[in-house]
């Protein structure tokens, strides 16, 4: 598996929206790479280089899942603690994960071994890369974007992910009526996903009063747990394509 703009060789420029964190891999999750990264991991090809920057084809999804279905997309699923049984309760939809850390590819391997599950796949990139390269568009029925990183200094909001470019991009890539669902726990970054969502041309809220009942089909995780102990209010918010 080749990492976008990283292992390829080539170098990332430009904000991104995430620090690769130091940790180690466990044994266990470099055992589950080791034994499922052929089934379930994209390979995802390093970009063109700029001398040549031919139009690289979108991912055969057909292909990859063995069958054509409506494609749910979650960015940033941690370990996998809520992706794996939401995806699990969708047996219908091909479910695509975009993973920047490796250890938490190894774990959501893992719990995809332990589910029993066949609709699961996921690619080691950012959201940016994978949205533009990797997918086609009007492609995505349905997008998760739970708890990514608040950049909470103020000196960092820019690299905060849901941006109007952002959100240009997941509107090329989204079908007409599709669904993209979100939450923070970041109150002051909640409001600038609203201002963001709010007034872009292709979305509209779901909710009139603006905020969307906790999601129940999301299942709790410690991560969420831990914000709500410390204090903090999750905001969800629900925005369909035009």
């Amino acid at each position: 598996m080749i990492m976008v703009g990283q292992r390829s060789g080539t170098v990332r420029r430009g904000i991104v929206s995430f620090v690769r964190r130091g940790g180690r891999i466990t044994v266990a999750q470099q055992r589950n790479l080791d034994r499922y990264r052929e089934r379930w991991v994209i390979d995802v090809p390093p970009p063109p280089v700029p001398e040549n920057p031919a139009a690289e084809p979108p991912l055969d999804l057909g292909k990859i899942f063995g069958r054509e279905a409506p494609l749910i997309i979650e960015i940033g699923p941690g370990m996998g603690e809520s992706l794996v049984p939401m995806a699990a309760a969708r047996p219908e939809a091909n479910v695509l994960a975009f993973e920047v850390y490796t250890p938490s590819v190894g774990s959501i391997l893992g719990k995809i071994a332990d589910a029993g599950i066949e609709n699961l796949r996921v690619a080691e990139t950012d959201a940016a890369e994978g949205l533009r390269r990797l997918l086609p568009p009007e492609s995505i029925d349905r997008l998760w974007t739970f708890f990514p990183d608040p950049w909470p200094k103020k000196k960092h909001h820019k690299r905060r992910l849901v941006s109007r470019p952002f959100a240009d991009l997941v509107a090329s890539r989204m079908k007409r009526h599709g669904v993209w669902r979100l939450a923070t726990d970041w109150e002051d970054y909640a409001g600038q996903m609203r201002e963001v969502l709010d007034d872009h041309p292709r979305f509209v809220n779901e909710f009139r009063e603006g905020w969307a009942p906790r999601w129940v089909q999301r299942p709790m995780t410690r991560f969420e747990q831990r914000g709500i102990d410390a204090g903090r209010h999750i905001f969800d918010l629900s925005y369909r394509r035009r």
